[in-house]
């Protein structure tokens, strides 16, 4: 019922924008990443919260396309900060680098927003020799958060106020698939499907961010911090994610204005989960519209997520 902009329990619909389900939130004192935030709703989620008063660090593969979009956001928002670091999801050694050059600029981290992704490419592997939607979608982002967890405790210690972890998933993860993650034929080009490779990747994000809340909810009651992880629908939003299929393209590009959300629109429930009153205490949660909605069944599986969990380290652990 989005096309008729009816509100849910948070008071926001599918229609709500990243400004108005922000409005009158002061994230000043806040740091966050963004990744994937030269293009798409990772530019608006980076304007938004920067809008707020966060201190935004864009982690985008084209550099150059992320000085230019801080450039243009600092034009509409001088006090604005914005700093913009190179990470490639689809090379391991790209996120070590990154991770690592974060930890060394001694910056606090309160939010990591796993926004970044890609859709329905052509089979290719990564640098890592690992389906590249797989590897880019769910496994960069996992040792990305990984690697930068011991960092977000710190920051929720010393700052008393809670972490928040969003993976930006989709509703494109109903369409995985039949066995949800196929973990012995990840690599498997024979029987490969671009869309149900992308929903694959997409269920991951879900079942990555439920086993870390379960983890995390153990940590957060031994050392006193509160970390949360969720994630979201963003909506059906025309970005340059279906780039590879020029035809859907172009069919969305002409009936989209009337069906689809805009990028303001789209942006708006990763920064409802960002940044919220509403959302303090919420982890392990799946939302849309920003509200809290209900996923698929695989996505609700705790056996598949502790198995995902268990591939992902495996497919992470330096050999």
């Amino acid at each position: 019922m989005w096309i008729f902009g009816w509100k849910g329990p948070s008071g926001f619909s599918a229609s709500s924008t990243a400004e108005e389900v922000t409005q009158g939130i002061d994230g000043t004192g806040l740091t966050a990443i963004v990744t994937g935030a030269s293009s798409g709703i990772g530019v608006e989620t980076t304007r938004v919260l920067a809008l707020r008063g966060v201190h935004v660090v864009m982690a985008v593969r084209n550099v150059d396309a992320g000085r230019n979009v801080k450039e243009s956001i600092l034009k509409e928002i001088p006090g604005a900060r914005i700093d913009v670091m190179e990470l490639d999801l689809s090379s391991l050694a790209s996120v070590r680098k990154f991770a690592s050059d974060y930890e060394s600029s001694s910056l606090p981290l309160n939010l990591l927003i796993n926004n970044a992704g890609i859709m329905a490419t052509p089979f290719m592997l990564s640098h890592d020799n690992i389906e590249l939607q797989f590897a880019t979608n769910h496994i960069g982002h996992f040792l990305l958060t990984n690697l930068l967890l011991e960092t977000m405790k710190n920051t929720a210690c010393k700052s008393n106020r809670e972490g928040r972890i969003v993976n930006v998933s989709s509703e494109g993860h109903r369409f995985a698939y039949r066995e949800g993650i196929r973990f012995d034929k990840i690599n498997d080009e024979s029987g490969y499907y671009s869309m149900f490779a992308y929903g694959q990747s997409k269920l991951a994000n879900i079942l990555h961010a439920k086993e870390l809340a379960k983890r995390l909810k153990v940590h957060n009651m031994e050392d006193g911090v509160e970390i949360t992880a969720n994630s979201l629908h963003p909506g059906s939003i025309m970005t340059n994610l279906l780039r590879h299929h020029s035809f859907i393209n172009a069919i969305g590009n002409m009936v989209g204005k009337y069906f689809l959300k805009n990028i303001p629109q789209g942006a708006a429930t990763t920064c409802y989960v960002a940044l919220h009153p509403q959302v303090k205490g919420v982890s392990a949660e799946y939302l849309s519209d920003s509200n809290i909605s209900n996923p698929s069944s695989n996505a609700k599986d705790a056996e598949l997520a502790k198995r995902l969990w268990d591939f992902s380290l495996i497919l992470t652990n330096p050999k």
